[in-house]
């Protein structure tokens, strides 16, 4: 026990200097630079982009429609960072109610990001003789900045394939999963087996077994299958899940504006202590930041991998789309996960840790309902949200792997034979030592993408307004 609490303290320092104010204002300079420099266009332009959203373009090239590449980015997405990774933010050992607030502004910013990601993965992508799309941050780092940049491209792409493997893909969405299911089908741990030394809920086993098969048999058959899959489960799965976070939200109608209150109160740490207030606005940003950049990824560069796969000629257009993947993902859906957290008060019961800080809001919030009923929703939201993520970054991992590897096929059949045995074994990590591996390796995998959105921000800006002018 005191080798993993050593461990987890080495791993809290790393997160700790990844994430630290370099970091936070980087990401938050890139967005608002972009803002900037195309003039509002994530707020200006954003009816037209759920307009194209939903309107595939005719006569492009590419692997899969614009929708369906917005559903796979989303399948990366949308997963337990909305439901797992708000609550962690927002604990009260954590950043407090006011890192939802600090998650709004990185969205609103991150549009912008998210916008220039899915403009540069078209404009300078690859179509090879087989129709196999090679588009991403890679791809524009080294066509976009020049050959000698190339080694930038490379040190994303291992980022890349580590953020899959160890940090967003795997771990973390697994372990979201089987904590889910024990929580509804074993809170009491009344079944368990020895596993690696320590007491697990034959749920949990159960659970992660099946989750590692039915991964396995969607990620063989590659873009194609996670994308068709993707197209069905996504758009489902969160239309049930903002039904059921309005219909909470409606009910305790009451509680709304004193949680509003909370959030903007506790992101200007105006009810720290006296002393205190830099550091809980500093802690209350990092947590909002972190957890925003991790559940919408924009600045990250994982979004304009399946982008660059659209069926379409036209950059701006696929950016548009791209940024809607922002505005569903933080503004409409962690949003109202953190305010049924904060409304209900469960976000300062320190006894809960994880996705039971959510269960607790959802059976608070909806107690007209069996609680059963309530965790039953919960559950089956997180369950599939997380599942399409590890298909998703299952994706943008082996894309990683094959710019590394110069399409190695060979490397790419042992990093998908890791990543299902790295499903496998997610359920038997501790959940802090899960979100501060995914935490290191997300803010890794940003530094070069962002060097390269802000070394090609001209590229963008210049032709966005161009094209909206010629319109």
């Amino acid at each position: 026990m005191c080798e993993l609490e050593g461990f987890t303290q080495i791993l809290n320092s790393i997160n700790g200097y990844v994430w630290g104010l370099p970091l936070i204002v980087l990401i938050m300079a890139t967005g608002i630079i972009l803002t900037v420099r195309m003039k509002g266009l994530q707020i200006r332009r954003l009816p037209l982009a759920l307009k194209y959203m939903v309107k595939n373009e005719e006569g492009g090239k590419g692997e899969v429609s614009s929708f369906a590449a917005l559903c796979t980015s989303l399948s990366a997405t949308i997963g337990t960072g909305n439901i797992v990774g708000v609550a962690t933010a927002v604990g009260v050992l954590a950043g407090g109610p006011g890192a939802l607030f600090w998650m709004w502004i990185a969205a609103v910013f991150g549009m912008a990001t998210k916008y220039a990601e899915g403009f540069l993965a078209i404009k300078f992508r690859t179509i090879d003789n087989e129709g196999h799309v090679l588009g991403g941050p890679f791809y524009y780092i080294e066509n976009g900045m020049g050959k000698k940049w190339k080694w930038l491209a490379k040190v994303f792409a291992f980022f890349g394939a580590c953020v899959g493997l160890f940090g967003i893909g795997t771990f973390s969405q697994v372990n979201g999963i089987t904590n889910a299911v024990k929580g509804f089908f074993d809170p009491n741990q009344s079944s368990t087996v020895s596993v690696f030394g320590n007491e697990y809920s034959v749920s949990v086993i159960i659970a992660g077994a099946i989750v590692a098969v039915c991964a396995a048999l969607v990620i063989i058959g590659g873009i194609k299958r996670i994308s068709d899959v993707s197209q069905i489960v996504v758009p489902f799965m969160a239309i049930v899940y903002i039904v059921a976070c309005t219909t909470l939200i409606v009910y305790n109608i009451d509680r709304l504006p004193n949680a509003i209150i909370n959030v903007v109160e506790s992101a200007f740490g105006l009810k720290a202590a006296s002393g205190g207030i830099f550091a809980s606005i500093m802690i209350a940003m990092q947590k909002g930041v972190e957890r925003g950049i991790f559940s919408n990824e924009a600045g990250l560069g994982s979004a304009p991998i399946a982008a660059a796969a659209a069926k379409t000629k036209d950059p701006v257009r696929q950016g548009l789309v791209s940024m809607t993947g922002t505005f569903i993902d933080t503004v409409v859906i962690c949003t109202m996960t953190g305010l049924s957290i904060i409304m209900m008060g469960s976000w300062a019961d320190e006894s809960l840790e994880g996705v039971a800080v959510t269960i607790d809001a959802y059976q608070k919030g909806l107690d007209f309902l069996p609680a059963e009923v309530s965790s039953f929703v919960l559950m089956a939201c997180l369950v599939f949200f997380a599942f399409t993520t590890i298909l998703g970054w299952n994706y943008y991992g082996e894309r990683c792997l094959e710019y590394l590897t110069n399409r190695n096929k060979a490397a790419v059949k042992i990093y998908r034979t890791l990543y299902i045995l790295a499903v496998a074994i997610g359920p038997y990590m501790t959940v802090e030592a899960v979100w501060t591996i995914a935490g290191i390796f997300n803010g890794l995998m940003a530094f070069p993408n962002i060097i390269a959105l802000i070394a090609l921000s001209g590229v963008v800006s210049r032709e966005t307004n161009a094209y909206f002018k010629k319109k």
